[in-house]
């Protein structure tokens, strides 16, 4: 299931820790498992639960407190709007709805084509640029009005399209 290129990189996380405090490498280890697979499945938590000798609910736990390790298979892009009580105040449930209204889908769904999961998130750290949305856990955008929403979603779907 997981690569042997994936477990040497497991032993590089836990090469950084203690001998007796191995387990402090679970979120790398989850997300070199999402790297590969696209998410976390219940059979890798249950492997890195092993490779690191962990109990697999220790992992699970990990796996769902964590918004950013995908449970399930999601699309080539993930949206992820801040719906924090902050947010909220200034326009983030407006802006999950308008990203609803335009993708076709409610939170929490993937696009028929694959091309984005909508999912909310708790706070990103940047209540006031709110609206904010992170896109596949890694890039944040911020002061999303409708318009710009509606530039991001077109701009990565055309580049997704290539």
């Amino acid at each position: 299931m997981i690569s042997e290129e994936s477990k040497a990189r497991f032993a590089q996380e836990v090469e950084k820790y203690p001998a007796d405090q191995k387990q402090s490498a679970v979120m790398a280890c989850l997300a070199i498992v999402q790297q590969e697979l696209g998410y976390v499945s219940t059979e890798s938590e249950a492997l890195v639960a092993d490779y690191l000798g962990m109990a697999p609910m220790a992992v699970h736990e990990v796996t769902t407190f964590y918004n950013m390790y995908n449970q399930k298979p999601v699309g080539k892009y993930k949206l992820n709007v801040c719906t924090n009580l902050p947010c909220q105040l200034r326009d983030g449930g407006r802006a999950l709805e308008h990203l609803e209204h335009k993708l076709g889908v409610h939170m929490g769904e993937t696009t028929p084509d694959g091309m984005f999961t909508l999912q909310q998130c708790e706070c990103l750290g940047a209540c006031a640029d709110s609206p904010v949305l992170l896109v596949n856990d890694q890039t944040m955008c911020s002061f999303m009005s409708n318009d710009k929403l509606d530039q991001l979603v077109d701009g990565l779907r055309a580049a997704g399209d290539k």
